[in-house]
């Protein structure tokens, strides 16, 4: 896997956009009563999703490892992952999103489809043809019953 910028990277270099993009158009700004109490309950949405799921992969004892898929010594199917193969990615989807909410420009949301677009193509793509290797027949069926983001 040809691997540049680690997941938790991309997610911050998009938070920093977000921030630019908010500066760069005050005129887009927006605010609503809550709105950074809601902000802040979705990254901590975002958080918790994290760490239920990295904890998932501890418990299996396999590696959470964004630059070794091919070192996954057993599926991780329970908790999050029966409703997302990648709760780890949506998690800093929820956080990105709480970001946005915080910020209240309408422009940051941009990066949201942004981030979605880059995970998918340069992490989830070829982690799942590393799966689908290893796992096979195993890793297909888990690809059919359940969904890539949510």
């Amino acid at each position: 896997m040809k691997l540049l910028i680690p997941p938790p990277l991309q997610a911050i270099i998009c938070a920093a956009c977000m921030w630019s993009i908010a500066s760069i158009f005050p005129s887009l700004n927006f605010s609503f009563g809550l709105q950074q109490s809601l902000a802040i309950l979705i990254c901590l949405i975002g958080i918790g999703i994290d760490l239920l799921s990295v904890g998932l992969f501890a418990r299996v004892k396999t590696t959470v490892s964004p630059f070794s898929p091919d070192k996954t010594s057993s599926l991780v199917t329970s908790g999050m992952y029966q409703y997302t193969r990648n709760p780890m990615y949506f998690g800093m989807l929820l956080i990105l999103t709480g970001i946005a909410i915080w910020l209240g420009n309408i422009a940051s949301f941009i990066m949201l489809p942004i981030f979605v677009w880059f995970i998918t193509n340069l992490q989830i793509i070829p982690e799942e043809q590393i799966l689908i290797e290893k796992f096979g027949e195993e890793y297909g069926d888990y690809m059919m019953r359940v969904r890539r983001w949510i």
